[in-house]
């Protein structure tokens, strides 16, 4: 096999989907290409001990399931075995053993058998997989012996390739697979150099990762197939070769999962810490064996973008209801259509406490989180909460059109429970939160893979690359309020290329981003009149309709019920008109004078009008009218009654004093208006782009025009071209 390195070994394993043309579809390679690159692994691996597990297997077979497991995996030295008496590739050595190729017309059943003779672990891989389906359908097609004599050829034995290789090999094809399936790649793969970025910034700022033999956690809720894991603990071992970084994870995609699980696998690690199910309902790493609650040093996640948990709804309410803060989701919950805030609140309950090291933690977002929801609704609160409790370090800002399932702007949140001691320089990041504007670094590709048409500039990728990832990483470590960088832009007018500077780094105090909800009243003014006009409006009031229904189901009694109630509204109509000739339809201007009078003609005529009637009879005969009395609360004269039309609500800074932006921003437009300070909420806000916000005066309009007739002309050339 021609491979050097693990570019050229991953190019040589996907040349064989040419093979694979016509009967597959070019996002569907991954399904043949990945279970079979495991499954030649682990064949190469467990070779030298294969007779030697076998032999001890028929031995001890009658021993429980946990004996042979233990005694089998010390023979071969990984944790999986095979019982199969089949190899893929068989060795001139491997006497009494049956190569797969030697049997062409058996070829799938011996295939499946060799899977089947697999220790679980390993089963549950290619189960997730669905490769047995894969073996018919390639056996239907005549491709499955051309398949695995191309696979018994490749050499993967761990003389060869060690672990570390092997695990670089099959993350480059996990990438090629993403970049084939462009319209699904986004849902469980993310670019490297995004992730590279969130490990740079999460992980620069440590002090302790030089130590020898330090061992760290790295967590990641929605782990796809594995690649924020595989880049974190990489960073990691680069910096120390002694480091013992532990990764887990958690996906609910069956492929996601086996691709991740079978990578952890292939590379060494403990793939038991991959766990299969919704991270919402069934949380893997909830409780360890002895009861504490699990925490990680680091965590990152790229959580699916405005997916709905209306599934999980009733767990996570449960949840929330019940266990409060003690819980996840103790902070509330944001609407059903986006769960990505769920994400988040779950990696901050599996933050270390600070005196026992604190934890880092980093996300990908897409806007909403940052301004979605009132003040006082879930998004609000947890924002609040998050902010409050000074866990939020910095928010990137990244280049749009980054990911392959989607061309929406995205950002990137960091966390930590120890802003003091990860600052390690004089300005401390205690109550502050840093916003960086990293929608300017972006290189364009040469060829668009679904929606991704930009990456993020990375030199050890690509060697012309400018190093966007170092530098912003020295942005974020720089923490300076006002940094700016010159960029070249197009040139609205001249579409020419021109330098301009922007500021790309703002810190902020941690209130900047809160704010008061106050509700402004004015009080409701009325005038009244028992006119024809206005009596005849109660016929549209819900109150006084009422009057003639009924809920009754025998219709006797429900039309006795109808006919009592039309009476009533007679006699309400016959007490109105009264009213209005005792008075000559005078128009009052004071509510409290009219019911007043009202209630003497009402006991004189024994009408007796209900709250509910009476409550009719006001909505029907008053007007709103500016210069009549104010309405008081009957309960509290000294109250007015608050207008519900003209309510309002202003938005005051948290730094500001409410009584002071009251007197100053409202009181000289509406002097006879108040606050309900019973109303007033806390909220929480990002608006970032306002904060980064470029003014661009408009084109001038002889450009305008310009451009409209170049494109009228181009328009008329091309109808020219199709009527000739």
């Amino acid at each position: 096999m021609p491979a050097e390195n693990h570019s050229q070994i991953a190019s040589f394993i996907w040349s064989i989907c040419n093979l694979l043309r016509g009967p597959y579809k070019r996002n569907e390679y991954r399904k043949v290409i990945l279970p079979l690159t495991v499954l030649r692994r682990f064949d190469c691996v467990l070779a030298p001990t294969k007779g030697q597990v076998l032999k001890e297997h028929a031995a001890i077979k009658a021993k429980g399931e946990n004996i042979i497991r233990h005694r089998l995996s010390q023979i071969t030295g990984v944790p999986f075995f095979n019982l199969s008496k089949f190899t893929i590739a068989k060795p001139a050595e491997m006497m009494g053993l049956n190569g797969l190729l030697d049997d062409p017309n058996q070829l799938a059943p011996n295939l499946n058998s060799y899977i089947n003779g697999f220790s679980p672990n390993v089963r549950a891989i290619i189960e997730r997989f669905k490769f047995p389906e894969q073996i018919a359908y390639m056996a239907e097609k005549n491709l499955l012996y051309l398949v695995i004599k191309q696979f018994a050829a490749i050499d993967l034995s761990p003389d060869r390739v060690d672990n570390v290789q092997m695990g670089y090999v099959f993350e480059e094809l996990i990438r090629i697979g993403a970049e084939q399936s462009n319209e699904e790649a986004g849902e469980h793969f993310t670019p490297r150099e995004v992730i590279k970025l969130m490990v740079n910034l999460l992980l620069s700022p440590e002090k302790d990762l030089a130590r020898s033999h330090v061992v760290k956690t790295i967590y990641d809720p929605a782990c796809g197939t594995g690649g924020m894991l595989s880049v974190a603990e990489k960073y990691i071992r680069d910096l120390n070769a002694d480091a013992q970084p532990k990764l887990f994870g958690q996906d609910w995609n069956d492929e996601a999962w086996a691709v991740c699980k079978s990578d952890m696998l292939i590379k060494g690690e403990d793939a038991d810490a991959i766990i299969l199910g919704d991270t919402f309902t069934k949380d893997g790493f909830d409780r360890t064996a002895d009861g504490k609650k699990w925490t990680f040093d680091y965590m990152l996640a790229n959580p699916p973008f405005g997916v709905e948990w209306k599934q999980q709804q009733r767990y996570i309410e449960n949840e929330r209801d019940t266990l409060g803060f003690s819980g996840r989701f103790g902070a509330g919950t944001p609407r059903v259509n986006d769960g990505a805030l769920l994400f988040l609140q779950h990696m901050l309950a599996k933050m270390r406490a600070p005196q026992d090291g604190g934890s880092r933690l980093a996300i990908v977002f897409n806007g909403s989180p940052l301004f979605t929801g009132d003040a006082g609704s879930g998004e609000s609160e947890i924002r609040r909460w998050i902010i409050e409790n000074d866990w939020l370090e910095a928010i990137v800002a990244l280049p749009e059109q980054l990911f392959y399932n989607t061309g929406i702007s995205t950002y990137l949140w960091v966390l930590t429970n120890r802003k003091e001691s990860s600052a390690g320089r004089a300005k401390s990041r205690k109550g502050k939160v840093q916003l960086i504007d990293a929608r300017q670094f972006w290189v364009q590709m040469e060829k668009s893979l679904g929606n991704k048409r930009r990456r993020i500039g990375d030199p050890f990728d690509k060697e012309k690359d400018p190093d966007h990832i170092g530098e912003l990483t020295k942005i974020f470590g720089d923490f300076r309020d006002g940094q700016t960088r010159t960029f070249t832009e197009e040139d609205a007018v001249t579409h020419q290329p021109v330098q301009r500077q922007r500021v790309i780094s703002k810190v902020f105090d941690n209130e900047d981003f809160g704010y008061h909800k106050i509700t402004v009243e004015r009080p409701l003014r009325l005038n009244f009149q028992a006119s024809a006009e206005r009596i005849a409006r109660l016929d549209d009031e819900v109150g006084f309709k009422n009057l003639a229904t009924s809920a009754k189901k025998d219709p006797t009694v429900r039309q006795q019920e109808i006919e009592a109630g039309q009476q009533r509204q007679a006699q309400i109509r016959e007490l109105l008109r009264a009213f209005g000739k005792a008075t000559k339809e005078k128009l009052f201007k004071d509510r409290g004078a009219f019911l007043t009078e009202l209630r003497t003609l009402d006991r004189e005529r024994d009408v007796r009008l209900s709250a509910p009637e009476l409550q009719a009879v006001l909505a029907a005969l008053g007007e709103r009218d500016d210069t009549a009395e104010i309405c008081r609360d009957p309960a509290r004269r000294d109250q007015p009654e608050p207008d519900a039309d003209l309510r309002d609500t202003e938005t005051v800074p948290l730094k500001e004093s409410i009584e002071a932006y009251f007197k100053r921003e409202v009181l000289p437009h509406v002097p006879d208006a108040w606050i309900d300070h019973s109303k007033t909420k806390v909220g929480y806000e990002i608006p970032l782009n306002r904060h980064f916000y470029r003014y661009e005066p408009p084109r001038p309009l002889e450009v305008i025009e310009t451009d409209i007739k170049r494109l009228e002309d181009d328009i008329m050339k091309m109808l020219k071209e199709v009527t000739a």
